[in-house]
């Protein structure tokens, strides 16, 4: 089936065949035809299967179909500015055979040249719902005429603690309008939050519930944590890997870790919140030109990474949300693409791996890597070689540690 066959304008079919499109995916063949007729959408789809479309073309093809006005119609929520960015440009994108104007709105950079693009005439706003609130609150933006409202990786707000600042924003904009929720997983949470947010809506999931991309392999290496950083230096050294997404938890960990890498001779670059805006978008597009040749990220700042031909991702360490992992391997294997997704495992994160496998529901079997073998009677940090899993809610706090801080995006 092609684009043509779902009934979208003409202006954006030329957008699309010039994009090199040739087939809608799964998820846009299901959530198209959904969203044009109107209804409130809950989709479950995977990073990298084509989601930003299949929200972003019938909401374009609406507006097309009415008269132009110079209020916003249109409001994107995302968890971080990285990802703004990248729905952003695929609006533009999508777009550009158009007279419609999206405006990008998120922390951590001027908010003046942002309310100066606002004032200039915006029909859609992609946001991060910090600064999306900083705006609504200054009066240099009003939602009154809006509606369509996205969330796009639900999930992953809930997760960093917007739950305030999205009931914050609903009191703001039209209780009549079209929701729409997208999220890579589905837990009580999310289904509480549909609750408050869609209309009766349609349930969209692409495969199974909560799993990961099916053309990613997945290697889970055990390994002394202190020589993960000389195994992941020896495996892109020795196998002549040219671009690897690196995942650590921590933005200390991950500072310490890039530059541990350049010393045994892989450019490698660090990205997390602490870090300014031009920092991350500097250090991103040396990645993606392949001038480093590592990039090491904690979960955040990767959000809205895309790298079509991104074939490697290590997972430094085990995320301790464990819905974390399918976000991470996620950024590889995209657009029909396969992909190598690496973890590395000490010998007492067993129960983070155990997690991991009980969202997936599949065995991730350890193995070991020769030359590179625990040491079975070295003790590990607590004493013991293993630890019981916490329960969800102690681990979920571990994850959100850095909170308020993640909130500022």
């Amino acid at each position: 089936m092609s684009f043509t066959s779902l009934d979208l304008n003409p202006v954006l079919l030329k957008a699309i065949e010039e994009s090199g499109y040739e087939k809608p995916t799964p998820i846009q063949l299901a959530a198209i035809p959904a969203i044009l007729e109107h209804h409130d959408v809950m989709a479950g789809a995977q990073t990298g299967t084509g989601k930003t479309a299949a929200f972003t073309l019938p909401i374009l093809h609406h507006i097309l179909s009415k008269p132009a006005t110079r209020s916003v119609k249109a409001l994107v929520l995302t968890p971080t500015r990285e990802l703004a960015q990248q729905v952003f440009k695929n609006i533009e994108t999508y777009a550009k055979h158009t007279e419609i104007k999206a405006v990008l709105v998120y922390g951590g950079v001027s908010i003046r040249p942002q309310t100066e693009a606002i004032n200039a005439g915006a029909d859609i706003i992609v946001a991060t719902p910090g600064r999306l609130l900083d705006h609504l609150i200054n009066g240099s933006l009003t939602l009154a005429d809006l509606e369509y409202l996205v969330f796009d990786e639900a999930d992953r707000m809930l997760d960093m603690g917007f739950k305030d600042e999205i009931n914050n924003i609903l009191k703001r904009i039209p209780a009549k309008r079209q929701t729409l929720l997208f999220s890579a997983t589905f837990d009580d949470s999310i289904f509480k939050l549909s609750k408050t947010l869609l209309n009766e809506p349609k349930l969209i999931e692409v495969g199974e519930r909560n799993t990961a991309a099916t053309d990613v392999e997945q290697i889970v290496y055990t390994v002394d944590a202190d020589r993960k950083r000389e195994l992941t230096s020896f495996l892109i050294g020795s196998k002549n890997w040219r671009q690897v997404l690196i995942f650590i938890r921590t933005k200390q960990g991950a500072d310490a870790l890039a530059k541990e890498m350049c010393k045994d001779g892989i450019k490698t670059q660090s990205i997390h919140g602490d870090k300014s805006q031009g920092a991350r978008d500097k250090a991103l597009a040396e990645f993606k030109e392949g001038k480093t040749r590592a990039l090491v990220a904690t979960d955040v700042a990767a959000r809205g990474i895309d790298i079509i031909d991104l074939q490697y991702v290590i997972n430094y360490e085990l995320p301790y949300v464990a819905e974390d992992y399918i976000h991470r391997i996620g950024r590889t294997g995209r657009a029909g693409k396969t992909g190598l997704a690496l973890s590395l495992m000490s010998p007492d994160e067993e129960w983070l791996l155990k997690a991991v496998e009980e969202v997936l529901d599949t065995r991730l079997l350890p193995q070991w890597l020769p030359g590179y073998e625990p040491d079975l009677n070295k003790p590990a940090k607590n004493g013991r070689r293993t630890q019981s899993a916490p329960s969800k809610k102690t681990a979920r706090k571990k994850a959100l540690g850095e909170r308020s801080n993640r909130r500022k995006r």
